[in-house]
């Protein structure tokens, strides 16, 4: 096949061709392995470097981004992005329009796809509805009407899938496409090493999280908790790293160790470090169908966590309920993460490769090509 991937440049904190990240760069990757020709266009919201980026594994696989920038000082470029990706799109002659990661590359992908003759398949890896920059009058209709008529949806969760096979009367097919996590860097390493790479004390318990900072992640919660265990453990310490919201207060003392935001070659250091893991998120629209990424990560460590009851959590964690904390409950935190502490219980779960997400997608794209789907309105579950 040929898949052409939309996508905006910046999402998760991190920048898709500086840092080399995430789902829109993994699973493109990936996808060429399995012998696809693929080429990305990136939009940027903000102001970076406009051009071709190839990105060649082999001689035989990669990926050749094109990206432009949204805005010339402070005005939109709508017109010229449109006229580089309907260029690119008839040099290029996809089969499948992989449109991903917000409402407006939605909507834009499906009209993309009609101009050049391509199946389009729509990307949901979070509730776009959501989203601050889905509330701009007229940007929901036309979404739901890009979901409603997409020959196909991609979407990172079952409950995300399921909250979408029930709002959008849907007749054709949906399947959940995991994010993976790269195996070569998230693994178990010695957490004596991990605590001397990053200066932590060895002679201590160490709690921490990886990721956005926010209030929308429910983050004071953590802080109030570590506040109550610290009064009891004289030798617990908290750990942070990632991207913060302005304004956060970040709590400060001997005992806290805030590292900013660290490359994503890092992270897996970092978790290694940790005696227990905690993963905040509070109950919101976005939290309620949230996967959050660092999950399958810290399981791929094999490091104990506590993780909020939000979204899809429960689903992953039912087994697991000694794991789970009531979502803004500094109480409830702190007791989970005091047993963890106690019991180092490690999730027994499987975290999913990229390569293993990539060909499920493949198959899912190969079938729409065929239309190969006895039942168009099932959702396609995917295999673990």
């Amino acid at each position: 096949m040929k898949i052409l991937v939309l996508t905006k440049r910046q999402y998760m904190g991190k920048d898709l061709l500086d840092d080399r990240f995430g789902r829109f760069w993994e699973l493109p990757l990936e996808l060429s392995q399995l012998g696809h020709e693929v080429q990305g266009f990136a939009l940027s919201y903000r102001k970076r470097s406009e051009g071709t980026f190839p990105c060649k594994l082999d001689s035989s696989s990669g990926v050749t981004w094109s990206s432009v920038n949204m805005l010339n000082g402070y005005l939109p470029q709508i017109e010229r992005y449109a006229r580089r990706a309907l260029q690119l799109s008839r040099e290029f002659h996809p089969d499948i329009v992989w449109a991903c990661s917000d409402a407006y590359h939605a909507v834009f992908g499906l009209w993309l796809a009609g101009r050049v003759d391509a199946r389009c398949v729509i990307d949901l890896y979070d509730n776009f509805e959501a989203f601050t920059a889905s509330q701009v009058p007229g940007v929901l209709p036309l979404f739901r009407r890009a979901v409603k008529a997409a020959d196909g949806l991609s979407v990172f969760s079952q409950r995300l899938a399921d909250h979408v096979t029930r709002n959008y009367p849907r007749s054709k097919p949906t399947t959940v496409i995991e994010n993976g996590v790269r195996l070569d860097l998230f693994r178990p390493l010695d957490r004596t090493e991990c605590q001397r790479r990053f200066g932590l004390p060895q002679n201590a318990r160490i709690i921490g999280t990886a990721g956005a900072l926010d209030h929308s992640r429910d983050i004071e919660t953590l802080f109030k908790a570590f506040e109550h265990l610290s009064r009891e453990f004289g030798d617990l310490h908290l750990a942070l790293a990632g991207p913060r919201e302005n304004g956060l207060a970040i709590p400060a003392g001997p005992r806290i160790h805030d590292f900013k935001e660290l490359p994503h070659t890092e992270v897996p250091f970092f978790y290694n470090s940790l005696d227990a893991a905690v993963i905040c998120y509070r109950p919101s629209p976005q939290g309620e169908y949230s996967f959050p990424q660092k999950a399958y990560e810290i399981i791929a460590c094999r490091v104990p966590f506590v993780a909020a009851a939000v979204g899809s959590m429960n689903e992953l964690l039912r087994n697991y309920p000694d794991c789970l904390y009531r979502p803004e409950n500094p109480g409830d935190l702190a007791s989970m993460i005091k047993r963890q502490l106690d019991t180092q219980r490690i999730v027994e779960i499987a975290a999913p490769s990229w390569a293993d997400s990539a060909t499920h997608l493949s198959d899912f794209f190969l079938r729409i090509l065929d239309g190969d789907f006895v039942a168009a309105s099932s959702t396609d579950r995917a295999e673990r």
